[in-house]
Parts: structure tokens; C-alpha cells; sequence
């Protein structure tokens, strides 16, 4: 068996990668291999938070166009051994089309048990080449307006691009600060805004940011990492309770 998932957004800095990541080190706890793919051209980051920038020698544009094959532009995470990184590439020029990117991922997807594809924020030509290849989609939002407007642009976009298994993750989530804010009346209020079923509520953890930023994914515990292997067991179509810590 193997999965394909897109993780999206509609607006930058809901910290998409980071969960990411998260869910990547958590289905590797679970004995599964997982390809992580940065698709973020001309911003890629999850080579910085598994620790493997001085490694990345080709990227996925490199792997397409012939410079190397597939299988050569897939690093082994120091940490963590069964969770591989493709990075995308630094140079906006180089990005892929979605139809050579599925190709791509085809290719690939047999290899691992779960392919978690990162895509940039928005509703771009970054955003349709990272679907394309996608089985099923997260999105990833915060408790505030602006974001769960986009969320809910990227939800439009992604049933037009045929997938249909969209589940929601709300990061970051603050209960006081959320509280004081008073956009909302509760939690139930900004899964309605989403028209999104929710899979994940993942705390304010500052010490799983620090973690990421020092490429240290993997290596340690936090709160939000417990809703991590929640959320991953979620996805493999376990019943258990939705999981929030902080």
C-alpha cells in the first residue's frame, strides 16, 4: 500500500511544513517509510529542519530534467532513517509542471508506504503541480480569519482538481489567546468557516519550533508531537480520539 497526501494552504505562515515534518516523524515511530517532497520552489525549508542542507546535492527539478535520477535526488534523514527528503528547488525558474511532477511521484511511490507532499502556500502554479499526484489532502489553517479564508479557497481548489478526501488541521492553537481574539464563538464555529472535517487540532509549542529551526525533528518530545502520532494514526483509519495537549 502506499498513500500520496498533499499538505496545503491558502495563506502563508500557518506552519504547513512543520506539520509536515510532524506527521512524517510520526508515521516513521509507526515502522512506515515515508518520502517527504518539498514543494516549495525558490523557498524550500525542510531541509533545514531534518538537517540535511550540507547534503542536498540535486533536487526534483534535477531529478526531471536528467541532471540526475529520481532515486538520486532522495536523502536519507540523519535522525531518522525510514523518512527520506526530496528538496525543491532554490530557483523559481526551475519549477515543474504538475504533469511531470505526478509522473515524478509515480515513479517513486512504490518505494515507500506514504509520500507527504509540501506545498507552497496559495493557490499558485506551485500549488497545482503538488496536487496533482495527491490521493488526499490536509489543509492546514489557523483560528483566525484571514487564514481560514484561505483555507477555505484552497479546499475550492482542490475538490476542482479532483480530490475529494480533504481532512483539516488547525496549528497552532492557543486557547487563551484564542479566547481573547473573540473572533469566534468556539472551536466548532471555525471548523463551520472551513466546510472542512477536522482530523487534528496541534497546540502552540514553541519548543517544537525551536526543534524544527535547529534541525532537530524527531530527536525529542513536546505536546504537539503526541497530536502528531494521533494524527497519523487517524490518517491510517484508526479510531482514536482526537488528541490535544497544551
Amino acid at each position: 500500500m502506499n498513500d500520496v497526501i498533499v499538505v496545503a494552504s491558502g495563506k502563508g505562515g500557518t506552519g504547513k511544513s512543520t506539520v509536515c515534518v510532524g506527521l512524517s516523524a510520526a508515521l516513521v515511530k509507526q515502522n512506515k517509510s515515508v518520502l517527504l517532497i518539498d514543494c516549495d520552489c525558490g523557498m524550500r525549508g525542510i531541509d533545514l529542519m531534518l538537517d540535511a542542507e550540507e547534503e542536498i546535492l540535486f533536487d526534483c527539478s534535477d531529478a526531471v530534467s536528467g541532471n540526475c535520477t529520481p532515486r538520486e535526488a532522495v536523502y536519507r534523514s540523519r535522525n531518522m532513517p525510514s523518512l527520506h527528503l526530496m528538496a525543491a528547488p532554490f530557483d523559481t525558474d526551475n519549477e515543474i509542471s504538475p504533469s511531470v511532477f505526478k509522473q515524478l511521484v509515480d515513479d517513486l511511490k512504490n518505494s515507500y508506504d506514504y509520500v507527504i507532499i509540501d506545498s507552497p502556500a496559495g493557490v499558485g502554479s506551485g500549488f497545482a503541480t503538488a496536487a496533482a499526484p495527491a490521493d488526499r489532502a490536509l489543509i492546514v489553517t489557523n483560528a483566525e480569519p484571514t487564514s481560514l479564508r484561505g483555507a477555505v479557497k484552497i479546499r475550492t481548489k482542490l475538490i476542482a482538481v479532483g480530490i475529494s478526501d480533504i481532512r483539516l488541521v488547525i496549528n497552532r492553537f492557543d486557547r487563551k489567546q484564542f479566547e481573547k481574539l473573540g473572533c469566534y464563538r468556539d472551536l466548532d464555529e471555525v471548523i463551520d468557516k472551513a466546510g472542512t472535517r477536522l482530523i487534528a487540532l496541534v497546540p502552540l509549542d514553541l519548543r517544537l519550533s525551536c526543534m524544527m529551526q535547529n534541525g532537530c525533528a524527531g530527536l525529542n518530545w513536546s505536546p504537539a508531537v503526541t497530536v502528531f502520532d494521533c494524527l497519523s494514526r487517524r490518517l491510517q483509519g484508526e479510531k482514536v480520539e482526537l488528541a490535544f495537549e497544551g
